[in-house]
């Protein structure tokens, strides 16, 4: 399926700069018409020592809450202005204030969504996870720091025959038919399969019937975390987009272990696409 809406997550002027830097040249590949959300908590009403409403506090908060939407606003007129593309800005109130969380009847109406990754430790940072788990869209999370690309030449799919891995892969063939190679990374394949990459030979095949280049590779994590395995071949192979499955696990292994997933939504090095 064409990418023919594309919605931006702009929490922070922090962010903002590099979800556009994807977005942007995103919206003009695919001819996508791109909404830009941004979202403002509700001031919270104070009282005074006399026990009377604050109404200074109220307004002071209200002005600065005005002023960044104004800011984020002008930012993304600016560096979408003359570019001949399909066009919307939305300015919420919640009382979360949060823009992922708060854009959720807009991106469910969307094809792609794209967002920041989050910093740990970041302030005003929105809530990314709780976007891709409940957005039923996929999540185009771009990381924090790092070099900006927006071909993705060599993507690397992270397979473990779930339905969320399923739904990445299949929600990214836009982007997988468009590369040059995309390649099935299998982790501790069961070891009564024959050569290993039998787990992800039907995949690929399938993948390929779309006219996608692609490649099976099953290694041993060696008792280290799937994180690592997959960052480690992520820079072993110069791949630029990860596509993941996300919260393929239990809820509460999640809450207690973290798990793949949190990971690359606060540290991953390259571009992440995650779908459940």
């Amino acid at each position: 399926m064409p990418i023919k809406t594309i919605v931006a997550i702009l929490q922070n002027e922090r962010d903002a700069a590099r979800v556009l830097d994807c977005s942007l040249p995103l919206a003009r590949q695919f001819e996508a018409h791109l909404i830009g959300v941004h979202a403002e908590a509700m001031p919270v009403p104070y009282t005074s020592a006399s026990g009377f409403p604050d109404t200074e506090f109220l307004q002071v908060s209200a002005d600065l809450n005005k002023e960044r939407a104004g800011k984020l606003k002008a930012e993304f007129t600016q560096r979408t202005e003359g570019s001949g593309l399909s066009l919307e800005w939305r300015s919420l109130e919640t009382f979360s204030g949060d823009s992922a969380i708060s854009a959720l009847s807009s991106v469910r109406a969307a094809d792609l969504v794209v967002a920041g990754q989050g910093e740990e430790g970041g302030d005003s940072t929105a809530d990314i996870g709780a976007l891709v788990y409940d957005a039923g869209r996929p999540v185009l999370v771009v990381p924090h720091s790092g070099p900006m690309v927006t071909s993705f030449n060599r993507i690397l799919i992270a397979w473990n025959g779930s339905r969320e891995a399923a739904r990445a892969a299949f929600d990214a063939l836009p982007f997988i038919v468009q590369a040059e190679l995309t390649e099935i990374l299998i982790i501790d394949p069961p070891e009564d399969l024959d050569g290993s990459v039998d787990a992800g030979s039907e995949i690929a095949a399938s993948l390929s019937r779309h006219g996608a280049n692609v490649s099976v590779a099953a290694v041993k994590s060696g008792g280290a975390s799937m994180e690592d395995v997959i960052q480690d071949h992520l820079s072993a192979t110069g791949a630029d987009l990860l596509v993941l499955g996300a919260y393929s696990h239990s809820w509460l292994r999640r809450l207690i272990f973290g798990g793949v997933t949190r990971s690359v939504l606060r540290a991953g090095a390259v571009a992440a696409f995650l779908s459940r």
